[in-house]
């Protein structure tokens, strides 16, 4: 790559808030840098939110400087309230433990943990056994409560109360940033930029203490054209775990996203080189479809993989409208092949057999969030089973629909599709 990936990461739209933009190019801009991002282990999996700081980190490793993800285990006991209305639930530290090697393990897919390019530390490993009066001793006394007061993050909070123990939280992350600059040499710290006091706390501390030169940069939240939260949709989060979120659905969701939102997602959470995401934001009326295509295809391929990524293609070709007939001497004409790597679900046969209503089948499966809203998509036309549109909530979904293959497709509109089969 020429010249400086800090000015890539500005023309991808990666860059919300820097503190010294001269400092951060010099940084990036000179030898091996050495750079970080936290991420708390509040659940199993990251989701696609979590690509924003993850793709930033791919770029930056690319350039040739080295990337340490935290995995905080240690912050997570404390609870982050930025951005957060209510104080997050409390969990052990077993479960966090737990929580945080599945991140890691997640991380690893786009990271080269190698020591050389890549190093994944964990958090707890200094927090946890930190001497809480000596602690308040050398690292409290550099913080103004009037000044965290002030932070975003605390304000929003104030008004529904916030508690002592998540008041802690901005020192804690403030401490990572210390030890971090001391035994890696770690000059930047990058984060959603509902991070930003947390960050820049962070650089006076390593100031403050240790007289050294640290910056922050933050990356913008993102929402989608419609307003919603980047990585979030009617039924969940769109998870990066397979087992939570399938590469299908994963798929999915990038081929149908609004077409204002095309360009902006092709730079941030593709590899493409600008030139090609330029012609590819540049098409119009149809074209918006290949864009959106490849989109889905890099997306999916990053962190699902190749393999999954193509089967993902294969399957939405099969599904809507790319399907392949075979004639059959009994059965007739029908799809194969593709259409098998589809999100499946298995029903038992008995409960084929006696019948089931669409309201109850579709929000089994995922496709509706709920029975009510079901049968409201009913009586607007926008549920199908076998491309067969569904006119009455009464209808029962029965093994008579089941096709040569074995099972039965259910769509919700154009773009939502599920395979049945009896188990």
């Amino acid at each position: 790559m020429s010249g400086n990936v800090y000015d890539e990461l500005k023309e991808r739209g990666f860059v919300a808030q820097v503190s010294d933009e001269g400092a951060v190019r010099k940084i990036l801009g000179q030898g091996q840098a050495t750079f970080y991002v936290g991420f708390d282990s509040t659940a199993t999996s990251l989701h696609a939110g979590s690509l924003v700081p993850i793709m930033a980190m791919v770029h930056i490793q690319r350039a040739g400087h080295r990337a340490i993800a935290v995995v905080g285990s240690g912050t997570t006991m404390v609870g982050d309230p930025s951005g957060k209305t209510e104080m997050r639930q409390m969990l052990d530290e077993a479960t966090i433990r737990a929580q945080g090697q599945a991140i890691h393990i997640q991380l690893a897919r786009y990271l080269r943990f190698d020591g050389k390019n890549a190093i994944a530390v964990d958090n707890a490993d200094w927090l946890l056994p930190l001497n809480y009066i000596a602690f308040l001793r050398d690292i409290g006394r550099h913080f103004s409560v009037n000044r965290m007061l002030a932070a975003e993050a605390y304000k929003l909070r104030l008004e529904k109360g916030l508690s002592f123990i998540e008041f802690n939280y901005q020192l804690l992350q403030a401490y990572d940033y210390l030890t971090l600059f001391r035994k890696y040499g770690c000059t930047l710290q990058m984060g959603g930029d509902d991070q930003w006091g947390n960050i820049l706390a962070g650089v006076d501390l390593i100031r403050r203490v240790d007289g050294g030169a640290a910056e922050a940069l933050t990356f913008p939240l993102l929402t989608t054209a419609s307003g919603a939260k980047m990585g979030k949709t009617a039924q969940g989060a769109v998870w990066l775990d397979a087992s939570l979120f399938s590469p299908y659905d994963f798929y999915q969701y990038w081929v149908n996203c609004d077409d204002r939102d095309v360009g902006r997602f092709l730079r941030i959470f593709t590899l493409l080189p600008l030139d090609e995401v330029r012609r590819l934001e540049s098409l119009k009326d149809s074209g918006i479809n290949e864009a959106k295509r490849i989109l889905a295809n890099e997306a999916t391929k990053i962190t699902h993989g190749e393999v999954d990524a193509e089967n993902a293609r294969k399957a939405a070709a099969a599904a809507f409208g790319g399907k392949t007939v075979v004639p059959d001497p009994v059965q007739g004409s029908f799809s194969v092949g593709d259409i098998t790597v589809l999100p499946t679900t298995a029903i038992p046969r008995a409960r084929l057999e006696a019948g089931i209503t669409p309201a109850e089948l579709f929000t089994e499966v995922g496709l509706t969030p709920s029975r009510r809203e079901a049968k409201r998509l009913v009586e607007q036309g926008g549920l199908y089973v076998n491309d067969e549109r569904i006119d009455t909530a009464e209808r029962l979904l029965t093994v008579k629909d089941l096709g040569p293959d074995g099972g039965m497709l259910l769509k919700t509109g154009k773009k939502k599709i599920h395979r049945v089969v009896a188990g």
